[in-house]
Order: C-alpha cells, then structure tokens, then sequence
C-alpha cells in the first residue's frame, strides 16, 4: 500500500496550526479504491488492532479506558469525547481530536479517492521564552512516522477489506 507524506492540504482543519511558529504538523496520505466515508474510516482507525494495542496502554498507564462501542459512536457524530481526546473540530470529510493536556492532536480526513491521517504537536515555551517541542519528540520523530503510516495502513485494510 502506498502511504506518501504530504504537506498539509489548504482549507483543511490543521491548516492554522501548520502556520504557528514551532508547532509540528503531519500529514500521511494513501489513494483507496472506492469511497469511504469519514464515519467508516473513523471507525476503521480507532477500532483496529494497532490501535486497539495503543488504547490498551492509555487504559493501563493513563486510565483512560475506551471501547469500540465509543468508538463507533465518535465516527457517527453522537460522541465528542473518546479515551482521552476530545472533539476538537469536525467537518463531513474531517475530525480533529484535541488530547486532553492539548499537547497532540490527531486529523483524519476522508474525501473521494484518499484517507489522510496527521498530527499536530504544539510547542512549549522554555523558561527563556522560546518555542520548543522538546528533546523527547526529537529523539522520536521518527518512531512517530512509521506508526502513522502503519496507523493509517491498518484503518485502509480495516474500512476496505477488499
């Protein structure tokens, strides 16, 4: 499956935070075969079993528990809270996911030939006053990416099984 790094698509939800000084921003992308609507990828996305294995870790270290059912009811719109993210901004194509320290946030984005999945972290300001996301999300950066792809992989395979 092909899953490219892109820029951050104009007009989308993560737009304003890619132009913020010292925030980071993702964006993955992969073209599936038919239409898949942002409901059904949201669904696919927290309910497979790389992430069900992250939900795991959340309930185990952070106690923040989270079941399919919720998760199903975040793709249809009925719930706005999930784990420990909450609903930061929606569209019919797009869901952004704040977490609760509003450190992170997640973007899914559902429209006619692709799925895209990105993420934004915001900086914190050292005691002198600059921008920094910190040596801990430097060192990995690159864990990071390959979990986004794989992330994104497994809610493809999930939300089109064939």
């Amino acid at each position: 499956m092909k899953i490219d790094e892109i820029p951050v698509p104009h007009g989308t939800l993560i737009v304003p935070f890619s132009e913020k000084e010292a925030y980071y921003t993702d964006c993955f992308e992969t073209p599936v075969a038919a239409p898949v609507s942002l409901e059904t990828f949201v669904r696919a996305f927290y309910t497979q079993p790389l992430f069900q294995a992250e939900r795991l870790v959340l309930r185990l270290l952070a106690w923040q528990a989270s079941t399919d059912a919720e998760a199903a009811a975040l793709a249809a719109g009925i719930a706005d809270r999930f784990a420990m993210w909450q609903v930061s901004g929606r569209s019919d194509t797009e869901l952004l996911m704040a977490d609760r320290t509003g450190r992170t946030m997640s973007w899914l984005m559902a429209t006619e030939g692709c799925l895209r999945f990105g993420s934004v972290v915001v900086p914190q300001r050292t005691k002198s006053g600059k921008l920094t996301l910190g040596p801990v999300f430097h060192s990995l950066i690159g864990a990071h990416k390959v979990y986004s792809r794989a992330l994104l992989s497994g809610a493809v395979r999930r939300a089109q099984p064939d």
